[in-house]
């Protein structure tokens, strides 16, 4: 709030030259002192009506923001984040029915806009829209579960103000439950939470706030996939009954009963407490208390007084205490049962902040990229982000999140990245896959516009600052595809698609294999890339033969290497000559990048100007390691000394010397492989865990932790991507149908002895054959 009323103050104070108007031009000759009094008079009142016409404009402006929330819904895969928004949107009178997800009654739900979403029943693409709730403006991002389409979370929280994290009453905090939360820790998101499906058997909210705050439950601290949140946070409202008798919520800061009736659960009747509960909810609302007094000086205050707490106090502290990060209030309901959604967008507009009240930072590109807090306001020069690209039938379609400043229709707006000046053509705001035309939109929106060539992270300003807003966090693909269209005349769409996919997701990458030629894409896992083959069939008609999956193998060093390579040749002309000499190393653990170059020469044995030449060269030979072709990492190459000649020394001479240097000394520092290895959680029948452990095992797995749930044994484990391949069919047949699992990268790790044989082998096997 203290930004904003900065804000307004700096907008008031721009327009104080216009005081310059009430002083008399004492040279004019023809003007009386009289006249100039007269003139005086008329120019204090029209700067006094101009200040007070632009008190109302920002009086105006402030309310507007002050009315306005940007919340991204987030949770674990198969949660109900889809279903709640769904809810949200009929509840809100943005849509006029309710349908559900995987388009049972051949409509599907809204914010599913794509046929393979309706199909599969996930959501692929996260989805914006907008609506209306108790006179708030509510921009909302549905987002993917599935740890495959993460880009989708991160690019989504890097522009949103708050967020909804819904957890499973039954399944609890899930393995991607623990991405989304540290995605939203990265970010700095304020967040409320919201534990769904409270009418399905085994439901316990109770339990699911324990894994929130400690993981008490689990003594495996790699079981933190499982567990472990480690927030501050409370309830704020108790169910009234559970599983198939949960019939409403009782609101622990009001202290009311709330149940839905109605066919859609669109009729809240509010009702004094149940005289059988009293009891519990005193009780949990005491714990309230105590957990956000902790983090709140005021109301600490007022608990160690023993004073009574108020509702509106309760509120102000839980509000202060979430809007600083240091508290999340806890939701209850069933989306798909219609109870406990129209309290939780009550929460949103109580709780989560404005974009005022969120601290915003921008590179000024004129200062070596000092930071600069923006002011989020519509008053400051454009400012915005674009963070997301869609191809659509009018042409390239760009989100956009405005964080300082106005964008109008037809206005030209300066890419700073590529330093373009762009004219605005059309400016919509988006209603998932429906747009509305509109002419202008302000600081805190989030609106799209068509026809603007970008990619995305671009920052656009209206050319008077050279900010930058940084990046989001863009994960390495982990698998790699061998794809080529069956038909050569689809060629040209072939690559249409390609190159259209690879713009609007970071994290699909498209390359060409330099010794088969083949096309080869990479991305976050199997179905990912599988949605994509799809796709490119689908959308662009084109059949694609898809090879055998590659594992995203990494080659490493383990020991320091001496190097000492001159490279010469003479063919008649001027001749070329570079001697390099140095050492290679493995980086330690603790570095932050994957590659580091030191130039340690004293004095002048290489002129400086061939430096950078010797490290692209270095850099070059790191791309294909000599085991197996991958790129090799986590090494540092450290120049000690050389020698150059007067004529025949060149850039290439230098270059060539690096890369036959680290061909030279490669083996001596005996490298091995790295490969990529999976955190995978599984949840089966407790009947098949024998099986499925077993078929863990075989696959070089190792288990972290176990845990029962109910009728289910919850096994988290680390296993070689490599030998994952295929284990969603397999995992089927072993547990009937009945046993699921989710997936995310870990980590590189090194493979064993026997492994990196048969890979070297492989290798040597197929270069043989060319």
């Amino acid at each position: 709030m203290a930004m904003a009323r900065r804000s307004a103050s700096r907008l008031l104070s721009s327009f104080r030259p216009f005081s310059l108007l009430l002083q008399p031009l004492d040279d004019a000759p023809s003007l009386s002192a009289a006249a100039a009094a007269a003139s005086a008079r008329r120019g204090m009142s029209s700067a006094s009506a101009l200040r007070a016409r632009d008190e109302k404009e920002v009086a105006r402006w402030r309310e507007s923001m002050d009315r306005m929330r940007n919340i991204g819904i987030s949770a674990h895969i198969d949660s109900g984040k889809t279903t709640l928004t769904e809810r949200v949107l009929y509840y809100t009178g943005r849509i006029h029915e309710i349908h559900e997800v995987r388009g049972r009654d051949g409509v599907g739900a809204k914010m599913d806009s794509m046929d393979l979403e309706r199909e599969k029943g996930i959501t692929i693409q996260s989805a914006a829209t907008y609506c209306t709730w108790n006179g708030y403006q509510v921009n909302i991002i549905d987002t993917p579960g599935h740890v495959d389409f993460t880009i989708e979370v991160e690019r989504a929280l890097r522009v949103l103000d708050g967020a909804i994290l819904v957890l499973c009453s039954v399944g609890g905090v899930q393995s991607q439950s623990i991405t989304v939360d540290r995605q939203m820790r990265r970010y700095e998101i304020p967040r409320v939470a919201f534990i769904n499906k409270l009418d399905r058997m085994g439901a316990d909210p109770w339990k699911v706030l324990n894994q929130i705050v400690s993981g008490a439950e689990t003594p495996d601290t790699q079981l933190m996939a499982r567990s472990k949140l480690r927030h501050h946070n409370a309830a704020v409202q108790v169910p009234i009954g559970l599983e198939e008798e949960f019939e409403g919520l009782v609101d622990l800061v009001e202290l009311k009963a709330y149940k839905f009736e109605g066919g859609s659960g669109q009729n809240v009747v509010a009702s004094d407490v149940p005289s059988n509960m009293q009891d519990l909810v005193m009780e949990k609302r005491r714990e309230l208390i105590e957990v956000v007094s902790e983090v709140d000086d005021q109301l600490a205050e007022a608990f160690l007084n023993d004073e009574p707490i108020q509702a509106n106090q309760l509120k102000a502290a839980i509000r202060r205490a979430t809007v600083a990060r240091k508290f999340i209030p806890v939701y209850m309901g069933s989306a798909f049962k219609n109870k406990g959604v129209q309290p939780l967008l009550d929460g949103v507009l109580d709780y989560l902040p404005c974009p005022m009240e969120v601290e915003s930072y921008a590179l000024d590109q004129n200062k070596s990229e000092e930071k600069v807090l923006l002011a989020g306001t519509p008053a400051e020069p454009l400012v915005a982000l674009a963070f997301k690209l869609e191809e659509g039938r009018f042409g390239q379609l760009t989100y956009l999140r405005i964080y300082d400043g106005v964008i109008r229709k037809g206005d030209f707006i300066y890419n700073v990245n590529t330093g373009k000046k762009i004219k605005v053509p059309r400016l919509v705001r988006m209603h998932s896959n429906e747009m509305e035309d509109i002419q202008e939109a302000h600081a805190g929106q989030i609106v799209a516009v068509f026809g603007v060539d970008c990619a995305s992270g671009d920052t656009f300003t209206d050319g008077s600052v050279k900010y930058t807003m940084t990046s989001m966090n863009v994960p390495e693909p982990v698998m790699s595809l061998a794809v080529s269209p069956i038909s050569k005349d689809s060629g040209g769409q072939f690559s249409k698609a390609l190159n259209r996919f690879q713009k609007e997701d970071p994290t699909f990458r498209v390359g060409l294999d330099p010794e088969s030629g083949e096309t080869i894409i990479s991305g976050m896992g199997e179905l990912h890339l599988d949605i994509y083959v799809e796709r490119i069939r689908r959308e662009y008609k084109v059949d694609a033969k898809v090879g055998k999956p590659r594992v995203n193998f990494r080659e490493t060093v383990t020991q320091r290497a001496e190097f000492d390579y001159l490279h010469k040749k003479q063919s008649g002309g001027q001749g070329q000559y570079g001697r390099v000499c140095g050492y290679i190393e493995p980086l330690p653990s603790e570095s932050d990048g994957k590659f580091e170059f030191d130039n340690m020469i004293i004095g002048q044995a290489i002129p400086s100007n061939f430096i950078p030449a010797i490290e692209k060269g270095f850099k070059e030979a790191c791309n294909s390691g000599s085991l197996i072709g991958h790129p090799v990492e986590n090494i540092r190459i450290v120049l000690t000394d050389g020698a150059s000649h007067a004529v025949d020394s060149s850039e290439l001479a230098f270059k060539l010397a690096s890369i036959y240097a680290f061909r030279q000394c490669y083996a001596a520092a005996r490298p091995v492989i790295l490969e990529p290895v999976m955190k995978v959680e599984l949840k089966v029948p407790t009947e098949f865990q024998g099986t499925v452990t077993g078929d863990m095992n075989k696959r070089k797995g190792i288990i972290v932790g176990n845990d029962q749930e109910g009728d289910d044994t919850v096994v988290v484990c680390h296993v070689p991507l490599n030998n994952m391949f295929g284990y969603s069919t397999a995992l089927r047949s072993m547990t009937q149908g009945k046993g699921e699992f989710s997936m995310e990268y870990l980590e590189h790790n090194t493979v064993s002895q026997d492994v990196q044989m048969q890979l070297v082998n492989t290798y040597k096997a197929s270069r043989g054959t060319e």
